[in-house]
């Protein structure tokens, strides 16, 4: 095959293989940002605290299905539930569709916590982790390899100073330094 010929396929296979990962790797791009940040947030669910004093609790029974109402009511979480429970004898838990409620029965104070989804980010995440496994591990790696050929192709796109045997040598060599001397800071 002719340099000319050669040059030309390098260009077509790097062009549409590029267009065939951008949405993967917009996926990827965001979802790898939320996660390398799991320590600082959840990138899954949006967990959000409100605390606020209530009546004090003074039933017999706190866990009775209209005491459960009541307290629900004051706080404005609607009134259904789906358990509850008794970590100690002075605090009532109550477990919600979207969150949970605590009460510290004899002083009134509430916190209510209420989980929701990260639409979108958290199917990024899913996907993003393996977490369908399956198929999905296949998709994954084909598109890992596709990634590698973008690289290698992306190596060869231009020619002459500015392509692989001129500046292109000096960023590949820095690109190939940067995981190396991260690995030895940290290992």
């Amino acid at each position: 095959m002719s340099k000319r010929r050669w040059r030309k396929w390098n260009r077509v296979v790097h062009r549409d293989l590029g267009y065939l990962c951008v949405g993967l790797t917009v996926v990827y791009a965001i979802s790898g940002i939320a996660v390398n940040h799991v320590r600082d947030w959840n990138p899954n669910y949006k967990v959000t605290e409100v605390h606020r004093t209530i009546t004090p609790v003074t039933a017999a029974d706190p866990r009775a299905p209209e005491v459960v109402r009541h307290i629900l009511d004051e706080l404005g979480a609607g009134s259904s539930f789906r358990d509850t429970y008794r970590p100690d004898a002075s605090t009532l838990e109550i477990f919600l569709e979207d969150g949970t409620v605590t009460v510290e029965l004899a002083t009134g104070e509430a916190v209510l916590q209420t989980v929701r989804d990260r639409r979108g980010l958290k199917e990024a995440n899913y996907l993003h982790l393996n977490n369908a496994r399956g198929l999905w591990t296949y998709m994954a790696d084909i598109y890992a390899a596709a990634l590698l050929l973008l690289a290698v192709t992306g190596l060869f796109m231009l020619k002459g100073k500015l392509g692989i045997t001129g500046r292109g040598a000096w960023l590949t060599a820095i690109g190939v330094a940067i995981p190396l001397l991260f690995l030895w800071l940290y290992m």
